[in-house]
C-alpha cells in the first residue's frame, strides 16, 4: 500500500511540475505576443511552423527544468512511459481550459490556449526530461 501511495504522489508531482511549467510558458507567450502585436492585426503564423516552434520551445523548457529537478520523479519502468503520454494530455487539457477561460473574458488567445499546441509543448518538455534524465 505504501508503494502505491508513493507512485501516486510521484505521478501527481510530475503532472504538477509539467502543468506549472506549461502555465508559466503560456503566460510568457501571452506577454511576448502583447509586446509584438498590441493591436492584434498581425496575420497568424503558419500552423506547421507554430507546431515546430512549440516543439522547440517545449524541448528547451524541459531541458532547463533539469537544472532545478535533474532526476525524474518516477522510477524506471512502464509508469514512466505512461507518464510520457498522460502528463502532456493533462497539460493540454489545462491549456484548453485556460483558453476557454480567456475566451469567456474576451481576452486574446495564443495557439498554446488550444489543446493540440498545449499538448505539443508539454510532450516536448516531457520527452526532453524523459530522455535526458531517464
Amino acid at each position: 500500500m505504501e508503494a502505491l501511495i508513493e507512485i501516486v504522489l510521484e505521478l501527481f508531482g510530475d503532472v504538477l511540475l509539467q502543468v506549472v511549467l506549461q502555465v508559466l510558458a503560456e503566460v510568457g507567450v501571452h506577454s511576448w505576443r502583447g509586446l509584438r502585436d498590441p493591436d492584434g492585426e498581425r496575420p497568424p503564423a503558419n500552423p506547421v511552423l507554430a507546431t515546430l516552434g512549440y516543439l522547440l520551445f517545449g524541448t528547451i523548457v524541459g531541458g532547463l527544468s533539469l537544472f532545478f529537478r535533474p532526476e525524474l520523479l518516477l522510477a524506471p519502468g512502464k509508469l514512466r512511459w505512461l507518464n510520457l503520454v498522460v502528463t502532456p494530455l493533462i497539460s493540454g487539457l489545462v491549456m484548453m481550459a485556460m483558453g476557454a477561460w480567456r475566451r469567456r473574458r474576451d481576452q486574446p488567445l495564443v495557439r498554446m490556449d488550444r489543446f493540440a499546441y498545449g499538448y505539443t509543448f508539454a510532450f516536448a518538455a516531457s520527452a526532453a526530461r524523459f530522455f535526458v534524465a531517464g
